[in-house]
Formats: C-alpha cells, sequence, structure tokens
C-alpha cells in the first residue's frame, strides 16, 4: 500500500491556510484531473489522474472540517480513529458527489463538469440516497485495550430486499419514468418577481431525485426496497481506545433505499472498570498494601499488570505514600506514541488488634530504642503525598 501524502502537500497549502484557500486549491486539482482532460491518454495515466482526483478529495474533506482538521494537526493520520469518525480515506466517486456536490455551482453542470464521471449524463446530477448511521456500544477490558481486539457482533440493519433488488417495486421491474420530472430527478420551478424571471430547482418531490416512480410495490417490503436482516459483523479495534471514544467504519450501517451509499456504523468504546487497576490516561495506578515487617525489612511482592502479574523489589524502609514506577506496564498510546507506566502507590497495613505475642515483640523494639520515630517534618512529607494521591 502506497504511503499517503500530508494531505497540505497534497492541495499545496500551508498549514495557515484559510478555508477559500482550500476551497481554491481543491477546486483547481479537481479540474486538473477531470477525466475530460485526459482525453487521448494511456490507461495507466487516466488511472493516475482518477487516484489524484481522489486524493485531493480526501484531503479537502479532512480539511475543511474544523473538527477532523484539528485532529490531524495533532495526530496525523492516527487521528483517523478518534473522535467523530475517520477521515474519509479511500473515498469513492459516490462519497465525492455526494459531499462536494454543490462545491462547484451552477457553472459546472452540478459538479464541476463530472456528471459524466460519475454516470450522470445530460448534465444533471440525480441525487445519491445515502443510508442512515448505525450506532454500537463495545464492552473493552484493560487486557482488550491494552492488546487491540476484533469483536463478533450480531447487528439488525436494513438492507436492500433481495426480491425487488431495493428499489422497492413488484419483482424489481415494475418501475416507470417520474412523469414529474421526466426522470430528471429535479423539479425546476419559473416564477416572476419584480426583478424578473427567476428560476429554483429542488429535488422532485414525487420520485425523490431518482428519477422512476413505482407501479406496483413490492409485497416483501411494502415498497421500503429495504427490509431489517440480523448480520454478524467483525469489528476491529486498535490498542490504547479510551472510554467514550468513536470509531466510523465505514459504509456498514443501514442501506440506502432505492441504492445508493450505505451509511457507517460508529462504534462507541465502554471501558470496563477494572477490579484492582485504575486508568490515568495511558498509565495504570495499583494500590499495594505491605504489612509491617515488609515495609521495614523489604522483600519481594507480585502486583496485578493488564497481562498477568510482575514481581516488585520492596526496599527496606519503604515508606508509606511512596509511588514504584514500572515502566511500560501501562497502556499503548492510540497515536503510537509510545506506552504508559504502571505506578504503584505503596501503603502500609496498621492492624487494629495485636495478640500478646505481637504486643510483647512490639514493647520489646520500643524499649530497645531501635524503632525512629520520624520527625514532624517527614510526617508533613508523608501526609502531604498521601493527600496528594487521594484527592
Amino acid at each position: 500500500m502506497a504511503q499517503k501524502r500530508d494531505y497540505y502537500e497534497v492541495l499545496g497549502v500551508d498549514k495557515n491556510a484559510t478555508a477559500d484557500d482550500l476551497k481554491k486549491a481543491y477546486r483547481k486539482l479537481a479540474i486538473q484531473y477531470h477525466p475530460d482532460k485526459q482525453q487521448g491518454k494511456s490507461d495507466a495515466e487516466k488511472k493516475a489522474a482518477e487516484e489524484k482526483f481522489k486524493e485531493a478529495a480526501e484531503a479537502y474533506n479532512v480539511l475543511s472540517d474544523p473538527d477532523k482538521r484539528a485532529r490531524y494537526d495533532q495526530f496525523g493520520f492516527a487521528g483517523e480513529q478518534m473522535g467523530g469518525g475517520g477521515y474519509g480515506g479511500g473515498m469513492s466517486m459516490e462519497d465525492i458527489l455526494r459531499q462536494f456536490g454543490d462545491l462547484f455551482g451552477g457553472g459546472f453542470g452540478g459538479f464541476g463538469g463530472f456528471g459524466d464521471f460519475f454516470g450522470g449524463g445530460g448534465g444533471q446530477s440525480q441525487r445519491v440516497n445515502r443510508g442512515t448511521d448505525l450506532r454500537v456500544r463495545v464492552k473493552m477490558t484493560l487486557n482488550e485495550i491494552a492488546k487491540g481486539t476484533e469483536k463478533k457482533l450480531r447487528i439488525p440493519r436494513m438492507k436492500s430486499c433481495d426480491h425487488c433488488h431495493g428499489t422497492g417495486a413488484k419483482d424489481g421491474t415494475a418501475l416507470e419514468t417520474c412523469p414529474t420530472c421526466k426522470g430528471s430527478g429535479v423539479e425546476i420551478r419559473m416564477q416572476r418577481t419584480m426583478f424578473g424571471t427567476m428560476q429554483s430547482q429542488s429535488v422532485c418531490h414525487t420520485c425523490g431525485g431518482s428519477g422512476k416512480r413505482i407501479k406496483e410495490i413490492c409485497p416483501h417490503c411494502s415498497g421500503k426496497g429495504l427490509v431489517r436482516k440480523e448480520e454478524v459483523v467483525s469489528i476491529s479495534i486498535p490498542a490504547g481506545v479510551a472510554d467514550g471514544m468513536t470509531l466510523r467504519m465505514g459504509r456498514q450501517g443501514n442501506d440506502a433505499p432505492g441504492g445508493g451509499v450505505p451509511g457507517d456504523l460508529l462504534v462507541v468504546i465502554e471501558e470496563v472498570r477494572d477490579a484492582q487497576l485504575t486508568r490515568d490516561g495511558n498509565d495504570l495506578i495499583y494500590n499495594l498494601m505491605l504489612d509491617i515487617p515488609t515495609a521495614v525489612l523489604g522483600g519481594k511482592v507480585d502486583v496485578p499488570t493488564v497481562d498477568g502479574k510482575a514481581r516488585v523489589t520492596i526496599k527496606p524502609g519503604t515508606q508509606p505514600g511512596s509511588i514504584l514506577r514500572l515502566r511500560g506496564k501501562g497502556l499503548p498510546s492510540p497515536e503510537r506514541y509510545g506506552t504508559g507506566d504502571l505506578l504503584i502507590n505503596v501503603m502500609v497495613y496498621m492492624p487494629e488488634k495485636l495478640n500478646e505475642k505481637e504486643k510483647e515483640a512490639i514493647t520489646m523494639l520500643q524499649n530497645a530504642g531501635e524503632h525512629v520515630k520520624p520527625s514532624d517534618s517527614d510526617k508533613s512529607r508523608i501526609f502531604s503525598r498521601l493527600r496528594h494521591i487521594f484527592d
């Protein structure tokens, strides 16, 4: 797979480009790589021009949207899996027509002279239907978030009717040219005003822009062209996602009535709370409770991680409120900028009751003068650190 070029480089603008600068740059490239400009060239040259056209459309799709542009400026192409959805990579000609159909104005036949390029012909572009989006919530454990995972979900979706092939017409053939718009998909109205005769254009109210009208409706879908079906969808979720993050799967939503472009599937991440580890960004926090002998004399203890356990050495005289750090034992960054750490918050368990032998041992230690009391400054330092951790 060819490596993507920087979107600003694709459009030939700098990072401070205004919305007008972006529009002018994209319009120039779209006209340059229009298929009519490629007449007489080889198939390879025509294919290259088509790829340039799509590349420019994808770049404009991102940079013309303030949210997508902000994610791209901060995270680059990794931002595609974040926020409200993807950048629109791999845009089809139908996608481009749907999104940027009015960018070039009427002087270019509705889409800068691209009507024939999309199969519309006749200088009039018919409406391209788009299916509705679907939204699902996916629960993720810390272990799944650390490694990334693939989920298989059974999702009810609106799919094209097999009997009428999505047309809504009986047997898929009972269609006739719309008598209102004569198959153009649009209605043109003339209105006299004080400034003269004005012309307006809108989607045909009879056929909804399809240019066709159903004579006999399909009995299986009641003329809607869509039926409800449950399908198993495989969802690949990258490592490092966070609670509330939304991933967009293009064209995995509901089908469009009468054909067209399917909607998208929006996958909302729901992080399952871990019983032992607390997430703080890409770092993980574990509260380690030590007994007094281990805190005083030192030793080795096991602490949980996202993929098992790790053995930690406790130094003699470890104080409550100490923070031990295991580097690289946290969660990966969704932008692939490294991995967080596991922070171990040391706490010391103070028993509320002692048996006679325990009391005797503590008393002997006290009388022997081997127990060193912390100074007031040490106490202040310890308790201030504890407050900082639990605030």
